[in-house]
């Protein structure tokens, strides 16, 4: 993860050269695997006449990023078994692959799959199940566990009998009229060499190859080598450079951090409930209360928190939270980038910083605002609680950040420490300690981006007072420290460059007012706050059939269509919302849904009693007439 400041760059190019080889980990065509997409990974899984092994990472994950090189030297060692089992990739952080990714049930990075050869229908695959052990020989002799599963019928064409021979068999493969060799290979129950000789082709080199597998000489063999570590400065693709400020925050980098989480890695849950379903209706809570965002971002957090704490389900589909991110009621006023935009996050390659960066960012400016506004959560049930955005922040990271290493890691040091924090001051100080501790675990990694070494944060240059010198070693003011941090991630040393141009489209061919009142907003996006009842006023209604309507479909509603009937059916929407809307939280309107049943009801019982009590009447009189 990277540092929060970042190191200081050079003066740059506007244009920089970056590695087009090296733009994700794995390239196509250079590497000894088959780099999948959205566009092909159903062609190649589906009735394959070779059994296949796929990673899905993400390239923004620190764990996937240093295990890249093993697994390129695992795909080189077996390329000779590619005609029985093949090894793949696929990039669940790009954007094209969200959705495949969300097919295969991908939750967390890496994750390795097993697909058997010649499937005839979807599967998600079968899990590897090594736990954390992905040593290269430890995957290979999985691999030919999972060929041996394959029933005979199913067995890809290329991959011979894997199946010991019985002691009684051996007398007749000996055919003393044969002119052929057969070498037999003794070995122990647990033993995979027979195995890996029987799958490598080159029968030619059949006595080398037999010398060069483990346990079969007395002599300690080399383990198996890996690549050599591509160079990091190659640099053929240009790329426009955002110049930045990193004594600076840019909201870019906070709003893409927010889109990223909501659209792509909450994505990987097809529903939340549970444990999980808390932990993000919390979430959103403290993110709608303390997030120093521009209000269209803002009042989103707030229209998604509002109808999280009204709903009663137990558990909600992913597709009604997406949705309503994507405001695909049109909702005025409410509004998150569709896409990334990173600025202090950027990084030197494509896979490194980013998301990782932002998240931390984002998490730093939480605390923060919790610690300088401290009444902001009041009634909201989070109250009262110095630790509660760390709370919140563990839980996310354990439940749904992608990374499963990393979040292992920052569970390790919660455990160890969080408990100590005692106030909303620690809070802030305690993520910055341990943001450096992660700095310096991971200073020199293969996640390190050239440009920006893992450094202890803030330096110098950017906070000359926090640092100190006892007895000739280095030492921290922590209340310097804390004062900086107070500064740096407050509202007002944040920089809107970058974010100008990301408004609804649709709201701008509309030529909507609200255009010119979000770039005030940029001076000030938290100073509109005492404009929340009107604003949820105008909205609430609107936001009242949304999730109605969300719930009641479990799933996503369809697009509009660019018809003219299309347009003349969502603007009679709009104007049936406004109508039965004015003033009615959604309470109010089950109240009186409520108030409306039980009158009716009422009625029906009253005009049954009457009814009865008039035929009782008419026979009364009709007898004492008679």
């Amino acid at each position: 993860m990277a540092a929060a400041g970042g190191a200081a760059l050079p003066v740059l190019p506007l244009l920089l050269l970056l590695a087009a080889a090296a733009a994700r980990l794995y390239r196509p065509g250079e590497d000894p695997l088959t780099v999948l997409a959205a566009g092909s990974v159903r062609q190649a899984l589906l009735n394959s006449s070779a059994a296949w092994v796929v990673q899905f990472y993400s390239s923004s994950c620190g764990h996937c990023i240093a295990f890249a090189p093993t697994w390129r030297a695992l795909a080189g060692d077996v390329k000779d078994w590619e005609s029985a089992i093949r090894v793949g990739v696929l990039d669940c952080g790009e954007e094209e692959n969200y959705e495949t990714c969300k097919e295969y049930g991908i939750h967390y990075y890496p994750t390795f799959r097993y697909f058997k050869a010649f499937t005839k229908q979807f599967t998600t695959g079968e899990n590897y199940k090594a736990g954390a052990d992905r040593e290269l020989q430890t995957v290979r002799q999985m691999m030919i566990d999972f060929l041996q599963n394959h029933s005979r019928e199913l067995r890809p064409p290329a991959c011979p009998p894997l199946d010991p021979v019985s002691p009684g068999d051996i007398t007749s493969l000996f055919d003393k009229s044969s002119q052929r060799y057969t070498a037999v290979v003794f070995e122990s129950n647990n033993s995979y060499v027979g195995r890996e000789v029987t799958l490598k082709p080159l029968r030619s080199f059949f006595s080398s190859y037999l010398k060069s597998l483990p346990g079969v000489r007395k002599k300690l063999l080399l383990p198996l080598q890996l690549p050599v570590q591509e160079n990091k400065e190659e640099s053929t693709e240009i790329k426009v450079w955002k110049e930045f400020d990193k004594s600076k925050l840019y909201m870019a980098d906070l709003e893409s951090g927010l889109h990223y989480l909501l659209r792509v890695e909450l994505a990987a849950h097809k529903a939340l409930e549970g444990a999980e379903l808390k932990t993000f209706k919390d979430f959103v809570t403290i993110s709608a209360k303390l997030f120093p965002g521009r209000q269209p971002v803002v009042k989103l957090l707030e229209t998604l928190q509002e109808w999280l704490v009204s709903l009663p389900l137990d558990k909600i589909p992913y597709d009604a939270i997406l949705d309503l991110v994507n405001n695909k009621m049109r909702i005025s006023g409410i509004f998150l980038t569709k896409k990334v935009q990173w600025v202090g996050c950027q990084g030197s390659r494509p896979e490194l910083r980013g998301y990782t960066c932002s998240l931390w960012k984002l998490f730093h400016t939480l605390t923060v605002q919790a610690a300088l506004r401290p009444k902001a959560l009041i009634n909201t049930g989070l109250e009262d609680n110095p630790q509660i955005v760390l709370q919140i922040m563990r839980r996310y990271i354990q439940h749904f950040f992608g990374c499963k290493a990393c979040a292992q890691h920052f569970e390790e040091m919660a455990k160890e420490s969080m408990d100590s924090v005692t106030s909303l001051d620690k809070a802030v100080l305690w993520l910055w300690e341990k943001h450096n501790v992660v700095n310096n675990r991971l200073a020199g990694d293969l996640t390190e981006d050239p440009k920006f070494p893992k450094v202890q944060w803030p330096t110098p240059d950017i906070c000359p007072a926090c640092h100190e010198e006892i007895k000739g070693l280095h030492s921290w003011n922590e209340a310097q420290v804390l004062q900086f941090l107070k500064y740096h991630y407050n509202s007002e040393n944040i920089l809107y460059k970058y974010t100008e141009s990301q408004t609804d489209p649709s709201e701008t061919e509309q030529g909507d007012p609200r255009e010119v009142k979000d770039k005030s907003l940029l001076k000030n996006p938290s100073g509109n706050r005492e404009n929340k009842i009107q604003d949820k006023e105008n909205v609430a209604d609107s936001e009242s059939k949304v999730f109605d309507k969300l719930i009641a479909n479990h799933g996503p509603a369809k697009e509009s269509g660019k018809s003219a009937d299309g347009s003349a059916g969502l603007k009679e929407t709009k104007q049936a919302v406004s109508i039965l809307g004015i003033g009615f939280s959604n309470i109010d309107m089950s109240l009186c849904v409520i108030l409306y049943v039980a009158s009716s009801l009422f009625l029906m019982i009253m005009y049954f009693f009457f009814r009865m009590r008039s035929k009782r009447w008419k026979v009364k009189y009709y007898r004492s007439s008679v």
